[in-house]
């Protein structure tokens, strides 16, 4: 491992925050917030999911940002890095680890997922919805799902994409990229919350999303806000602890996060302002699930006036969004090859992205080929999941919490005050270099802790 290498930095602050927003603002947001928002009640769940980004996903965010700048290098390096200048264990190398293992799976199926959205802004784009119903709706979305060919296509094209951005570097691959993608995201969802304020219930969804009905809060919707809080910002997932170290030192960390929260909570909320006045003015179900997007959706896209337009203007806007964080789920395994030096940036990108690729070709077939395939049946746990359920269960239910609980962990008991002081900047802040650490060390902990009770055992603090 050469230990002369240097990577690029960001040319300003305005780089690196449009591709930390970028990064975090993903399927997540624009896909799995309306859903998660409609299942749980609407008003009450939003303003918990507030309550939780400020207290618990900010705190995490700043921690990540800043282990990754004072590292400096790749997830791994930076924490060998930091546990030699802290004088620490090893076993804190583990941050290091599931930094790059969790997205690169991750990447592996959500490319799969990423790949329908191009195909659904294609066929809204060639008149393939106008007028469908509920059944109709469902047969094409089934018919996507039984199609290997179809689904391999823009799972190749997903990955391609990606691989080519990446292997470009930091200023000519990602800034430049990013500098198009997320001007281009914002413009899009202006356009869309625009037109469903004129063409549909606009005042019902508003009413629907920003009054809360606490009769409706259990202890389930807590946990469910915390942990879309905690997934929504991308804590854990590989992407800021790498973009952190490509951060010049003048940046303020505090600030940047506070844009990078605002702006994703933002998008969750504006995304809840197309959606739902969708499903208010044709009928449709609001707790309708993940299916909301893929079936639910194109019927009221499909009746609507300029359908076929404002159809596809939402399918590129979840292409983008899926395309601006892939883009951070490939860059830590990248940075960490590259730091090696045996091999151009380029011929990393391309190799990994190929890897990738093959291994997501068992979870995209599970749609069709192998769906009767479930190959830990005898786990209660895992019992009737495919191979694509367990990719899901195995990143978002274990290495993101576990990664997430390791993060909190380093940053409040075994990285200094001082240390966390400096890069943030907060030498002469003492009371809020001790909240943030009180959170850090106490609260996040308790609260991912939660999040993974309830994703292994389907426990809730009743």
């Amino acid at each position: 491992m050469a230990n002369d290498f240097t990577h690029e930095k960001w040319s300003s602050r305005r780089a690196f925050l449009l591709a930390a927003i970028g990064s975090a603002i993903g399927l997540g947001n624009v896909w799995r917030f309306p859903y998660i928002t409609g299942v749980n009640g609407g008003g009450a769940f939003v303003l918990i999911y507030c309550a939780c980004i400020l207290i618990i996903a900010m705190p995490l965010l700043m921690a990540e940002i800043a282990i990754g700048r004072r590292g400096g290098e790749s997830p791994i390096r930076s924490m060998h890095k930091l546990t030699a200048e802290e004088n620490c264990s090893s076993f804190w190398h583990g941050v290091g680890w599931q930094a790059i293992i969790a997205p690169t799976i991750g990447l592996m199926y959500y490319s799969v997922v990423a790949g329908w959205t191009f195909d659904y802004a294609f066929a809204n784009l060639t008149g393939g919805f106008a007028g469908v119903d509920a059944e109709a709706s469902s047969e094409k979305f089934s018919a996507l799902m039984a199609n290997p060919v179809r689904l391999i296509f823009w799972h190749t094209a997903f990955i391609a994409l990606t691989v080519f951005i990446v292997s470009r570097g930091i200023k000519k691959g990602l800034e430049k990229a990013i500098s198009y993608l997320m001007p281009s995201l914002f413009v899009i969802l202006v356009l869309l919350v625009g037109y469903t304020a004129f063409t549909a219930d606009f005042s019902g969804a508003a009413k629907f999303m920003f009054k809360p009905d606490f009769s409706k809060v259990t202890a389930d919707t807590v946990l469910m806000a915390i942990g879309q809080a905690f997934f929504s910002v991308n804590v854990a997932v590989g992407a800021l602890i790498t973009y952190g170290a490509y951060m010049p030192k003048n940046i303020s960390i505090p600030r940047v996060t506070g844009v990078i929260a605002l702006a994703d909570t933002g998008v969750a909320l504006m995304m809840g302002m197309i959606i739902f006045p969708l499903v208010l003015s044709y009928g449709l179900t609001a707790g309708e699930g993940p299916g909301l997007v893929f079936v639910t959706l194109p019927i009221a896209f499909g009746q609507m006036p300029a359908g076929v337009v404002f159809g596809t203007l939402f399918f590129v806007l979840m292409a983008v969004a899926a395309l601006t964080s892939s883009l951070g789920m490939l860059e830590p395994v990248v940075s960490y090859l590259e730091e090696k030096r045996n091999f151009s940036r380029a011929q990393i990108a391309s190799a990994m992205g190929f890897l990738i690729w093959l291994c997501g070709l068992p979870a995209l077939l599970s749609f069709n080929v192998l769906s009767g395939f479930t190959p830990l049946d005898q786990f209660k746990l895992f019992e009737g999941k495919t191979i694509f359920d367990l990719m899901d269960f195995f990143v978002a239910n274990l290495l993101i919490p576990t990664g997430g609980l390791l993060l909190a962990l380093f940053a409040g008991w075994a990285l200094t005050r001082e240390s966390m002081a400096d890069e943030l900047g907060w030498q002469n802040s003492p009371v809020l270099l001790t909240t943030l650490r009180f959170l850090i060390k106490f609260v996040a902990p308790i609260a991912i802790i939660g999040i993974f009770l309830v994703n292994i055992f389907g426990t809730s603090v009743a």
